[in-house]
């Protein structure tokens, strides 16, 4: 995998009740634990949140509170072919996809559900297939509170 590879890595984390918003390097996005690690250092009151869109092919959502991570893959078949969702998938244990098998979403659909976003809603956008991972995770961003910070990171 290349760094080019990387669309965005971007953190997001409220502090004093704002979110802000940090781009990533594009490195960390490559290994799951450099960029679970790169979100760790990120304080928080409702946790950290690592968005990364890949090729233009998928997107992972992490959230990081203090030793719990929450990870949302959105799609499953991706893991075969990329470092990043191959760790994601080993850290939920997912069996590796057969060639037949449709994308899917692996992991957890309630990642952001405390803060705006219901499950549904995130499975909705997930199954769209016209839809881009830059766009489902700006409609996230945007159901979160953060959306205008989100674009003018990775517009």
């Amino acid at each position: 995998m290349a760094v080019d590879d990387v669309d965005f890595a971007v953190a997001a984390y409220r502090d004093d009740g704002e979110w802000q918003l940090v781009e990533l390097h594009p490195s960390v996005a490559e290994d799951f634990d450099d960029l679970t690690n790169a979100l760790g250092r990120f304080p928080s009151d409702v946790g950290v949140i690592g968005m990364v869109s890949m090729n233009d092919d998928f997107f992972v959502l992490v959230r990081r509170s203090g030793a719990q991570i929450r990870v949302l893959l959105s799609d499953v078949t991706a893991a075969t072919d990329w470092p990043l969702a191959g760790g994601v998938a080993d850290l939920l244990d997912v069996p590796d996809p057969q060639d037949e098998d449709d994308p899917q979403p692996a992991g957890d659909l309630d990642i952001v559900s405390d803060l705006g976003m219901a499950a549904m809603e995130l499975g909705v956008l997930c199954d769209d297939d016209d839809l881009y991972p830059d766009d489902i995770l700006g409609d996230v961003a945007t159901r979160l509170g953060f959306g205008d910070a989100f674009e003018a990171i990775v517009r």
